[in-house]
């Protein structure tokens, strides 16, 4: 696990996200990475979709970092806490970050096909909900968003000879 990231400074825990994302391939998964972030800048947990490796259709990068989080601290709720991700989270990890009653979400990328961070859905704003998080979209978003294309070009070109 790395050392700090400043609270305030998404550009750098954005990187840390990266550094996880562009981890995922090597085992087949899409490349979304997250990390926890603590008001100190301290970095909780982090973690890389790992679907395809583990078999576990729950293995999104933000879960996975949620549950490092909440096993460092031994609590579930990551009050205060920043999930920094690659990729506008889906349903899934929405809820799972406003359960965890995380402070702010910092995401880089925008999911027009899954996103639940104002794309599709908006689970975080949903005021039904007891929970809503800050949410600061578009953190080195060229940079996420061309790591996803770059991945999905590469596995439909036809293979070479």
């Amino acid at each position: 696990m790395h050392g700090t990231a400043s609270g305030r400074d998404h550009g750098a825990a954005m990187g840390l996200a990266l550094a996880q994302a562009r981890l995922a391939p090597a085992h087949g998964d899409v490349p979304v990475g997250a990390v926890v972030v603590a008001s100190d800048g301290t970095v909780l947990g982090e973690g890389r979709n790992t679907r395809e490796r583990d078999g576990d259709p729950t293995a999104h990068a933000e879960v996975i970092a949620l549950r490092a989080a909440a096993a460092r601290l031994g609590s579930w709720r990551l009050a205060g806490a920043t999930l920094v991700v690659t990729l506008e989270p889906c349903t899934m990890c929405a809820g799972a970050l406003v359960l965890a009653r995380v402070d702010r979400l910092v995401y880089g990328a925008v999911d027009d096909k899954a996103g639940a961070v104002g794309s599709l859905w908006d689970v975080v704003r949903d005021r039904r909900l007891n929970h809503r998080p800050e949410v600061i979209p578009g953190v080195r978003a060229t940079e996420c968003a061309a790591l996803l294309a770059d991945f999905f070009a590469a596995r439909r070109r036809p293979p070479t000879a």
